[in-house]
């Protein structure tokens, strides 16, 4: 069995309330809600979240939801604990729940590699076509080996392309935009959150590092689907623009 777990909590730095944003009327949580039903890999969708008012919502539209603890780190660990409530489940989907537009055949994509029983955590990335994305710490970027495994992932542009001028880079199309959709093996999902916090992920502050430094691989599957993360009111405004 495989379940897709959307992690969703009210209270954000740079957007409080986010999950329940309208977007052309309808909110966040439920387009990313609906997006994952869509997607015939999955067999169940459940919202993890730690406030009422994103639980009844959910449930007020027909969907399925769990309460769980405030103070989870990450929205792994929140994944983690609604994880739990699921013993048969052989793959678990981290889908993040400011993922409003994610595609269907994007989830279909990072759960794909788990036909291979060795694989413990997938998940995707695109190329960039973008300068500015390119150069944005806010960006995350991965490199990965001749089998698809993730050698690194940073928020600085990665390969450095010695020899070729950085205004050129993107042209080459080797760069990689990392994907915030993860997929686990359910028996390795407590193994990572069980980690300590290691001085990779300080520096880059990205969990994901945690995991290669403790020697768990990660297939990153590409996919030709962009994302249009939703971190701030602005880009609730653009994610707008885009339905009109």
């Amino acid at each position: 069995m495989t379940i897709a777990i959307i992690p969703a909590r009210y209270a954000s730095t740079r957007f409080p309330g986010k999950p329940l944003a309208l977007i052309a009327g309808v909110t966040m949580i439920q387009r990313v809600y609906e997006r994952a039903k869509e997607c015939s890999a999955i067999d169940k969708v459940v919202v993890a979240t730690d406030d009422d008012r994103i639980f009844n919502h959910v449930i007020g539209f027909g969907g399925e939801a769990m309460m769980t603890k405030e103070d989870h780190p990450s929205g792994t660990d929140r994944v983690a604990e609604a994880a739990l409530a699921f013993p048969d489940a052989s793959v678990i989907v981290n889908i993040q729940g400011d993922e409003p537009f994610i595609d269907p055949r994007q989830i279909e994509t990072v759960v794909r590699p788990f036909s291979d029983p060795s694989l413990a955590i997938a998940t995707l990335a695109h190329r960039i076509t973008d300068e500015r994305a390119l150069l944005s710490p806010n960006v995350v970027k991965v490199v990965r080996d001749e089998t698809g495994r993730a050698l690194y992932f940073s928020r600085h542009a990665i390969p450095y392309l010695r020899d070729v001028p950085v205004g050129q880079w993107v042209q080459k199309g080797k760069h990689l935009q990392h994907l915030g959709i993860y997929a686990y093996r359910a028996k390795v999902l407590p193994q990572l959150t069980a980690l300590a916090k290691g001085k990779l992920e300080s520096d880059e502050s990205l969990e994901q590092l945690r995991w290669l430094a403790a020697g768990f691989p990660i297939q990153v599957a590409l996919t030709d689907l962009p994302a249009y993360g939703i971190d701030t009111p602005e880009d609730l405004r653009k994610a707008e623009a885009k339905l009109k």
